[in-house]
């Protein structure tokens, strides 16, 4: 799975499955990028293949219902949505 990498401060681990047409999504990446916290990313519905199989599934894990955007925190907070309070409770 080919996640791309966001530069800025270290709050742990933080993934975002996206889709790269969800105003949601976009929303949630720039909050994140306001708040200056370095995070990975990837857009779901760009991948092909194995890749995308492998996102999927790796989603399943947090979110059965593949919504998105779902962000991942240190690999023990998950936020389906656009939902600010929480993400700044949680990074910011």
């Amino acid at each position: 799975m080919n996640f791309k990498h966001v530069k800025g401060e270290n709050k742990g681990k933080i993934v975002l499955f996206a889709l790269s047409t969800c105003g949601w999504c976009n929303k949630t990446r720039k909050l994140i990028e306001e708040l200056g916290v370095g995070y990975d990313y990837v857009y779901v519905d760009l991948l092909e293949g194995a890749d995308r199989d492998e996102a999927v599934e790796a989603l399943k894990i947090w979110n059965s219902n593949l919504s998105f955007p779902t962000l991942v925190i240190n690999d023990q907070e998950c936020i389906v949505g656009f939902d600010q309070d929480k993400i700044m409770e949680l990074i910011g």
